[in-house]
């Protein structure tokens, strides 16, 4: 017994001494790394780090792209949309912040064109009136109409079906709407909000990136005032010069756009009383009007033809149904009444799911045979460039 205790004592201490030589060369080890990386060290290689993707033109098919719409966060009845269908870079750091991250870029190839030419920014000379109300449309000394002025300008390809694409409900959301302005073709038309924060930045943002701008006229809805829209809403219970006061204010909060289309206005367009007067002055002042087509017996287009106005209907809301798959049924279906009528409309809200599949049709629609034009030369507008 008590020689088998001196040998398992003997073991113990040789592996507490070879246990004490371990740790002893690890912290020789450990404490060379870390004045290596003190003295010989980068301080950014631990910082945070981003990856960004820049896309330059390629003679190539594009890239296959995942599609991001995400339809857990739609919320149909919010008055304004907070959809996960678009990726912004609000995530990104901000200049010189203490979280500054290191970025590379990485090129992509791509075979998007060259940037859009810009419209004329407005106001142009000639074509607008100074009231109390505003600056108001107005046709120019040589007969030029604030609509010819405005629009985009389009050569169609003989024998091409065209389609028209307009997205409305601009100018509330910055993010919806930068993503309308930067991330849609030029040919997309863009409704702006009459409420919206400086209207006429947005609409000049828009115009310098191709588009053409329609101004929405807020109207009566059947359940107004539980569907509130707006202080200016025209009304069948108002006189005529009231309306004609609230129209002139909704006309006079920007310049640059070629028409106007409607907000709601359900009842408002089945009352040839309240309707004709309106479109009498829309027609004075050189616009169009673009119906989203939803109102059910309208006399909108009765009322519009007495006064002669240039008034067209959209063939289809596209978004009523929000998700990609249905979206895509509705543009779908916009392809062959273009091929059956030889050019159709379609009308969207400022969702990001709307916009992403506007955005991704939009880039097959060469290839597919069609022709994708701005909303005025479908309502036959032909813009005729003023006189400088």
């Amino acid at each position: 017994m008590s020689a088998s205790r001196a040998a398992d004592g003997s073991a113990l201490r040789t592996g507490l001494s070879q246990f004490a030589l371990s740790i002893a060369a690890f912290g020789t080890l450990a404490a060379g790394a870390v004045g290596a990386a003190f003295f010989f060290g980068d301080d950014d290689a631990g910082g945070p780090h981003i990856e960004l993707a820049l896309y330059s033109e390629q003679n190539g098919p594009p890239p296959l792209l995942k599609n991001r719409s995400s339809l857990d966060a739609l919320d149909a009845n919010a008055a304004e949309p907070s959809l996960a269908g678009v990726e912004y870079d609000e995530g990104l750091p901000e200049d010189g912040g203490d979280g500054e991250a290191n970025i590379t870029v990485t090129e992509i190839a791509s075979n998007s064109s060259a940037a859009p030419t810009a419209l004329p920014r407005s106001p142009i000379t000639g074509y607008f009136e100074r009231t109390a109300a505003g600056d108001l449309p107005k046709i120019g000394p040589d007969g030029r109409t604030p609509a010819e002025a405005y629009a985009r300008p389009f050569t169609a390809i003989p024998g091409t079906s065209r389609i028209s694409l307009i997205v409305g409900g601009l100018g509330m959301t910055q993010k919806h709407t930068l993503a309308a302005i930067n991330e849609l073709p030029p040919e997309v038309t863009l409704s702006f909000v009459p409420y919206a924060n400086d209207l006429q930045g947005w609409i000049n943002k828009a115009r310098a990136a191709g588009h053409e701008v329609l101004l929405e006229l807020p109207m009566e809805a059947y359940d107004y005032p539980n569907v509130d829209s707006g202080p200016h809403t025209l009304l069948t219970s108002a006189k005529p010069e009231e309306n004609l006061r609230r129209l002139n204010i909704l006309m006079g909060k920007a310049t640059g756009y070629f028409g106007v289309t409607n907000y709601q206005g359900a009842r408002f367009a089945t009352d040839a009383a309240a309707a004709t007067p309106v479109m009498k002055a829309l027609k004075d002042r050189g616009l169009v009007f673009l119906h989203d087509g939803a109102a059910a017996r309208s006399v909108l287009p009765q009322a519009a033809d007495q006064t002669g106005l240039n008034f067209t209907v959209a063939d289809r809301i596209v978004d009523a149904e929000l998700s990609a798959d249905a979206i895509d049924r509705e543009l779908l279906a916009l392809e062959a009444l273009s091929i059956q009528n030889g050019k159709a409309i379609g009308v969207g809200f400022a969702y990001p799911v709307t916009i992403e599949q506007f955005r991704i049709w939009a880039e097959g629609l060469k290839a597919k045979g069609y022709q994708l034009a701005p909303a005025s030369a479908s309502a036959g507008v032909a813009p005729r460039a003023p006189k400088s």
